[in-house]
């Protein structure tokens, strides 16, 4: 009945999770800012929204990527951490858009977690382990927003292509959140919070 009670009221995350993260923990979860467009969602804690939400997860996960246990989530992670929508892109435009791929790889992690499908360690260890190819691809994340950018076109124009009637939001909307992301003067964004340089700088608490 309790634990009815604390999702009932929508208690805020940081509640169930109080401790702060470190600034490599805020720059692995940084690593799915871009898809974090949505108002109740959280940029800055390893839990993907700003309240508790464990349901919506789990509905999230089965409806938009068909996952529903452990199993088939370890799947998915695997296979955008090999190959993922980069080898479509890279056939279309020569380009293989890692970013947009560690993106999704992430925020589905966040999500797993989120709807009890991995506790917080695997979580953890799933996120550290797509740390060295993103580290080994770009230098900033103006180079991580830009691939970000390609490989959703290229995305959101195979859903064209095919006739999906349910289009994400636009391009110019994911352009603007970029902007905001990248902004010097955004407090908020947690790319100005965990430079991209930090995770290659020893640890700290943020």
């Amino acid at each position: 009945m309790a634990l009815w009670r604390w999702r009932r009221r929508g208690v805020k995350a940081a509640r169930r999770y109080p401790v702060p993260l470190t600034v490599h923990q805020l720059w692995m979860v940084a690593l799915s800012a871009p898809v974090s467009r949505d108002r109740g969602a959280s940029r800055t804690t390893l839990y993907p929204y700003t309240r508790i939400d464990d349901d919506g997860a789990r509905r999230w996960l089965a409806d938009q990527w068909k996952i529903t246990s452990r199993g088939e989530l370890v799947g998915r992670l695997d296979e955008l951490s090999r190959t993922g929508y980069r080898a479509r892109a890279y056939r279309l435009t020569g380009v293989a858009p890692l970013a947009w791929d560690a993106a999704l790889y992430v925020d589905i992690t966040r999500r797993g977690f989120a709807g009890g499908l991995i506790d917080e360690a695997d979580a953890w260890t799933a996120l550290k382990n797509i740390v060295p190819a993103v580290v080994g691809t770009y230098g900033s994340w103006h180079e991580y927003a830009a691939h970000y950018l390609l490989g959703r076109k290229v995305w959101r124009e195979g859903l064209r292509g095919a006739g999906d009637p349910d289009l994400p939001a636009s391009q110019s909307v994911a352009d603007e959140h970029l902007r905001a992301l990248l902004d010097p003067e955004n407090r908020s964004s947690p790319w100005n919070k965990a430079p991209w340089n930090a995770i290659s700088h020893p640890d700290r608490t943020c």
